[in-house]
């Protein structure tokens, strides 16, 4: 389903070096930008590129981001006192409004990375990482591309082991205790971690085997740049030139304690906006062209 999902999105069939040239500037612009007009475009372009590629799906993730962003921009005031606008005294310590507004800009910052990661894993799958640098760094693209695939894989090993368990009348039950609850994830813990430890060393004597590192590597998929390519890698470096030009001259500053103080908007969140959307563009471009194109026929 996964493939079948990049299947029909125009900027995963880019070269992996497009793809990871973009997803490289978008999460370091997301981690170091934390003025709010940036931080919600982030958001709102992340949003709509990660329903494209997992469709309806994609609404369930979204909404696990809400009580993300709500706890970060809650508890940061517990612990950032600075601000001149009192609000309230939480444990006898100030509850502070720039603290609060800080709170929920580093809450945006958070929850951008984790929507934009979530497209990385979607678009430069491990095929395309490993073409990509298992020349230049075998060990640690293979190592790279193992921990990427851990998460996913840890989850649906715990399922099946859970279901495994309930099957056989092991399995904590809806009755069960606190107790017996924490007993039953604390074995489901420690059969996951045995069997993550197993697959890793057999990977790694598996690789080992069949010389991988040893000598220059051939890809089973061929990556080639092609015209396109030079030109959206252009587009891509032009429009991030700009938006660290602007940053370069403040325009997306932003401080809120001890006194909050936020540039203006400018030009430079229309480069970096641009800069965001080159994949939904993208999308909507060969879109309109094979609707074109079937019109005609």
């Amino acid at each position: 389903m996964k493939g079948n999902r990049q299947l029909h999105d125009a900027f995963s069939k880019r070269h992996p070096a497009v793809n990871f040239v973009f997803f490289l500037g978008v999460i370091v612009a997301s981690a170091l930008i934390q003025h709010p007009a940036y931080v919600l475009a982030g958001f709102v372009t992340g949003a709509i590129y990660y329903l494209m590629l997992n469709g309806a799906k994609g609404l369930k993730f979204l909404l696990l981001l809400l009580p993300v962003f709500v706890f970060v921009a809650a508890i940061n005031p517990l612990f950032n006192t600075d601000g001149q606008r009192i609000l309230c005294h939480v444990f006898g310590r100030p509850y502070t409004y720039e603290a609060l507004l800080y709170g929920l800009a580093l809450s945006g910052v958070i929850v951008v990375m984790l929507l934009w990661f979530g497209c990385y894993n979607q678009v430069l799958t491990g095929d395309k990482f490993t073409s990509l640098f298992g020349n230049l760094i075998p060990a640690i693209s293979l190592l790279l591309v193992m921990v990427f695939r851990m998460v996913p894989n840890f989850i649906r090993k715990a399922r099946q082991l859970a279901g495994a368990r309930k099957s056989i009348g092991k399995g904590a039950g809806e009755n069960a205790t606190a107790k017996e609850k924490v007993t039953d994830g604390l074995t489901l813990l420690g059969a996951l971690t045995t069997w993550a430890l197993e697959g890793s060393v057999v990977t790694g004597d598996s690789m080992r085997a069949r010389g991988y590192g040893t000598a220059k590597r051939s890809s089973f998929m061929i990556y080639r740049m092609t015209l396109s390519d030079w030109l959206l890698m252009a587009a891509m470096v032009l429009l991030l030139g700009l938006t660290l030009v602007a940053a370069y001259f403040g325009q997306t500053a932003a401080a809120f304690t001890p006194v909050m103080e936020i540039a203006p908007v400018s030009w430079g969140l229309c480069s970096y906006t641009l800069f965001l959307m080159i994949p939904i563009l993208y999308h909507w471009k060969e879109a309109a062209q094979w609707y074109i194109s079937r019109s005609k026929i």
